[in-house]
């Protein structure tokens, strides 16, 4: 039985972040995540490309263009929708998420979901360098992983 993996090796890896600026301070602190995890795994600093966009909303846009630009191997994206008294939440949440999957699905780059989508502030700040860790961190390091494991695939027959 033949498995593939992939691996965390970021050398020579061109990454962008596409980071909501609504709730910025989460925002900031998933972005520091993100960029914590890139370098740790030998992603340089040059290397790396921070697009800000207003909310989360617009994410799936500029990560689509971004992953379609042919000069990035991974798009990471970063926000925080946090729930409220109305529906906002449930529509701009779920177009997020999937505008962001068909973003990496037609374009074949690999764009991870680090938005984050809780019922409060202390959620967020749990899920952004608090006691559950940053999840800014984690799309990257997921992001270093679905391009390891992209690139040891069997190449499409075109």
């Amino acid at each position: 039985m033949k498995t593939y993996e992939g691996g965390f090796e970021g050398r020579g890896l061109r990454v962008a972040v596409v980071a909501a600026r609504f709730n910025e301070t989460v925002g900031l602190r998933l972005v520091e995540g993100a960029r914590d995890c890139l370098v740790r795994h030998g992603v340089s600093d040059d290397d790396i490309s921070i697009a800000w966009v207003p909310g989360a909303f617009e994410i799936p846009l500029v990560a689509g263009r971004m992953a379609g630009s042919g000069e990035f191997d991974a798009v990471i994206c970063v926000g925080a929708v946090i729930r409220g008294a109305t529906a906002h939440f449930d529509y701009v949440a779920g177009t997020a998420a999937q505008g962001i999957a068909r973003a990496a699905q037609e374009t074949g780059v690999p764009i991870t979901f680090g938005v984050l989508t809780t019922e409060d502030t202390e959620q967020a700040a749990e899920r952004s360098g608090g006691k559950l860790g940053n999840k800014g961190f984690e799309a990257a390091l997921a992001a270093l992983e679905m391009v390891n494991l992209l690139g040891s695939l069997p190449k499409p027959q075109l």
